[in-house]
């Protein structure tokens, strides 16, 4: 706007113009000759006169693609500010916001008064950050004043607070127009029908986004706490805000402790940690977080910010539903920035919600989480972990769903057993892994209790002799020498090359002993089949018949961490609460599902109808390979041969109630304790006893039998199961009478009519690739859940829910 352009006024050491505008002539004879012209340039200004010369008072903002003609400085730091006169030059930090070259050298020079000031802000600046203290970095995170929004619902203006105004969250929270800060009344009674700054309107817009010279970096995050050992501007936080004495270097040694919260929620990496399920990179967004928000693929700071305020807050109270009105008080940011930020905080906040991050689990809602969500209607077949999880997040979205279930009840393979004087579950009843778990989350929602199972595990020998534990340590490290050894000779196998696990495992073990010139006892043979029992129980089906390229295929991702648990209360607690609210059919059971048309219909066996534009099927792996719903069209080659190159494997489960804890003065309060076979066709028949009450009075107690053993009990009637399980427990306390148990049951899952299996395993032949390719959508319509559905979580009751989860954010984002 200047007629002198920059290159210039950067030429000269100071025009007449500038004198007069800084309010002194220039020394020398060119500043007194010049004096009469800015007189005559102010005159002129002051009748009206001549404009284009009176408008060489003033410079505008050189950053391109600033509108700013008169740009107005924030700062007001220097007596000489210039104010929405004239600088020298003008310091862009965003389309709105300016300071001029006074206010510059006020805090910049070293004889200026304000220069320790910025001097003490960098020391703290660099301590604790990484990136340049610069000045604009300063008067961003210093000089810019704040900005709020008026709580009121039919105003929501936002207001300027003078400069010496610091926000807080609980300001933030009750602010109003015209209400008294410092006890000063900052606006007039009718505050709320002043015209809002014009500077406002234009934040929404891209282009203001891209103006931006320094991205946003909040403080009293809460997210600080846990990110304290990364450098804060890395993570979207401001380093002159971040906790002192200590480096972030320094802090890395130990996680953060959040007095009050669970141990078992770390929703973030701490650095240079992996391999924790569930974890987000702090200071990098992911790929589906990239695909979402592609404007923030250059410089991430603002969602990272965004992002990692939204998971802190949900952790710090997952039992409330986490709303864009609770976060954006916690936004707490100098300038306009901070308006784009609480913006951009509600599509964020939707984005994480539809993933099932936060507001997800057991909470009960009382209006639709995604406001613009479709009102699409869904059916759900299944009423398993899969189909309630999703059920109840698509309800929470505020989609119509009807869940449709062949039994009696809910729950599928998780059904717990209270008939034993406490529950004990016939499916599922453990927890592997309870750091961010999705139920110890919903634990923790409820007030559900876990109890976490020690590492203890005696060993007993039929005829009663606890077995030396080297002798334990010794064979279970052989048989993960002979695992790892499996794992070497898979690394350059394709495909077609698979074998199964067993016959590798034997060929391993034969060439180890040949070479090592070992000859183990009979003894350690035993106790190395009690290792490999426990592998079956794993896999659920006898090693013949599992990939020895692919057993163990989900171990390449990140799994869940920390205690393993017992749940005491079962797994139905939770799957009960899933289920509140919901519309589930009950003795349903699906037949057959057409999607050829528009929408999808499906019929049951007893001849009813329903129509919906999606649906979602979880019934287990067994009954798609059984073909017990067909599809029309048939499904997709490419998902038959993925069906069918899964296991589906079986172990089953005895419980015992007895009138005494008899098995107490050998195991002494453990957990658990091992049955060492007395033959290797006998390896998988009652291997491992659970205690279900260790600590209780209670007296049960609950077996397993996997592997070959499955086919020495098939035919059994269930007394003859429990009399071949007390043969054992006699044998294996000799010493002493053990009771007749006064309760029992024994499950019967192969038998099981809309089951047939336990969890999945990859046969030889197969691959890890199958779980995804089972999990494809068809035409936007068919939608699949459940374990076998779950590449990273298979076989758990935590990666059903999860694929629910998943599947129900997929139905939302089409």
């Amino acid at each position: 706007m200047l007629a002198d352009s920059a290159g210039r006024c950067r030429g000269r050491k100071r025009s007449a113009a500038a004198a007069a505008a800084v309010g002194g002539p220039d020394s020398g004879g060119r500043g007194r000759s010049s004096a009469p012209a800015a007189q005559t340039r102010r005159k002129a200004a002051e009748t009206g006169e001549d404009d284009d010369q009176s408008e060489k008072k003033f410079r505008k903002c050189e950053k391109s693609g600033c509108p700013a003609t008169y740009p107005v400085c924030f700062a007001s730091a220097s007596e000489r500010c210039a104010r929405n006169g004239y600088t020298s030059r003008w310091y862009h930090l965003s389309c709105g916001e300016h300071f001029c070259n006074e206010c510059f050298d006020h805090y910049y020079r070293s004889h200026k008064d304000g220069y320790e000031t910025f001097s003490s802000w960098k020391r703290v600046w660099t301590s604790n950050g990484k990136s340049e203290p610069s000045l604009k970095a300063f008067m961003a995170d210093q000089q810019l004043p704040y900005w709020v929004q008026c709580t009121k619902a039919d105003c929501r203006k936002w207001r300027q607070l003078s400069k010496e105004t610091q926000l807080t969250a609980a300001l933030a929270s009750s602010y109003r127009c015209g209400m008294k800060l410092n006890s000063v009344k900052i606006e007039g009674c009718d505050a709320c029908s002043q015209p809002e700054d014009v500077r406002v309107l234009g934040v929404a817009d891209s282009w203001w986004h891209s103006m931006l010279i320094l991205p946003p970096l909040f403080k009293d995050s809460p997210a600080s706490p846990f990110l304290s050992a990364y450098y804060p501007d890395c993570v979207g936080m401001s380093p002159s805000a971040a906790p002192g004495n200590q480096r972030p270097e320094q802090r890395r040694a130990a996680p953060p402790h959040i007095p009050g919260l669970s141990s078992y929620f770390q929703p973030f990496y701490q650095p240079n940690e992996c391999g924790k399920a569930l974890c987000v990179r702090p200071d990098m967004m992911e790929l589906d977080e990239l695909y979402e928000f592609p404007e923030f693929s250059r410089d991430p700071t603002m969602y990272l910010a965004l992002r990692n305020l939204v998971l802190a807050a949900w952790h710090r109270d997952c039992k409330e539903v986490l709303t864009p009105q609770k976060c954006a008080p916690h936004v707490i940011v100098r300038g306009l920035v901070r308006i784009r930020c609480v913006q951009e905080l509600e599509r964020v906040l939707y984005f994480m919600t539809r993933k099932g991050l936060i507001n997800t689990g057991a909470l009960q809602i009382k209006w639709p989480l995604l406001p613009e969500s479709q009102h699409n209607k869904v059916l759900v077949i299944g009423a398993g972990p899969a189909g309630l999880a999703a059920a109840r997040q698509l309800q929470n979205f505020g989609m119509q769903v009807v869940v449709l279930e062949a039994r009696e009840r809910i729950g599928g393979r998780v059904w717990d057993d209270a008939s034993l004087g406490i529950t004990v579950g016939r499916g599922a009843q453990i927890v592997n892994g309870c750091v961010n778990n999705p139920i110890a989350l919903m634990c923790e929602q409820l007030g559900l209790r876990m109890h976490t199972l020690g590492v203890r595990c005696e060993l007993i020998q039929e005829g009663g002799r606890v077995t030396d534990p080297a002798l334990d340590k010794r064979m279970d490290f052989h048989f993960n020498a002979v695992l790892d050894a499996v794992s070497d000779w898979r690394k350059d196998k394709s495909q077609s090359q698979d074998a199964p696990l067993g016959e590798k495992i034997q060929e391993v073990y034969k060439t180890f002993l040949q070479e090592s010139g070992l000859h183990f006892t009979e003894l350690e043979e035993k106790v190395l089949h009690f290792h490999l029992s426990n592998l079956e129980y794993a896999c659920g089906s006898t090693l013949d018949q599992v990939s020895a390229r692919s057993w163990d295929h989900n171990e390449c991702f990140a799994q869940f961490s920390g205690d393993h648990t017992l749940f005491t209360d079962g797994y139905s607690s939770v799957l009960h609460n899933l289920a509140q609210g919901l519309d589930i059919r009950l003795n349903t059971a699906v037949q057959h599902v057409e999607y050829s048309g528009d929408s999808v219909k499906v019929t049951s066996t007893c001849g009813s109808h329903w129509s919906a534009q999606k649906v979602l099927v979880t019934v287990p792996l067994a009954l798609l390979q059984k073909n017990v719903i067909s599809f029309t069209p048939p499904l997709p080659e490419r998902k038959l041969k993925a069906i069918h190159s899964l296991g589906a494997g079986v172990i089953e489960k005895v419980a015992l109630q007895f009138p005494t804890r008899f098995w107490d003065s050998k195991i002494q309060g453990a957990d658990y304790f091992g049955h060492v076979p007395p033959c290797p066709e006998k390896r998988g028949l009652f291997s491992v006893f659970y205690d279900m009450r260790p600590q209780g009075e209670e007296c049960v107690l609950m077996t397993v039998i996997t592997g070959e053993a499955l086919a020495l009990v098939r035919d059994l009637q269930d007394t003859q199961v429990v009399d071949l399980c007390m043969s054992v427990l006699r044998e294996l306390f000799q010493e002493q009478d053990v009771p007749d148990p006064v309760k029992y049951f024994v499950t019967h899952w192969s038998k099981d009519s809309w089951s047939q299996m336990s969890y999945s395993f990859v046969k030889t032949g197969g691959s890890g690739e199958a779980y995804d390719i089972i999990a494809e959508d068809v035409q936007g319509k068919l939608f699949f859940a459940g374990e076998a559905t779950n590449r990273h979580f298979p076989q758990t009751v935590t990666g059903a829910y999860l694929s629910g989860v998943r599947e129900a954010s997929k139905i939302a984002a089409l």
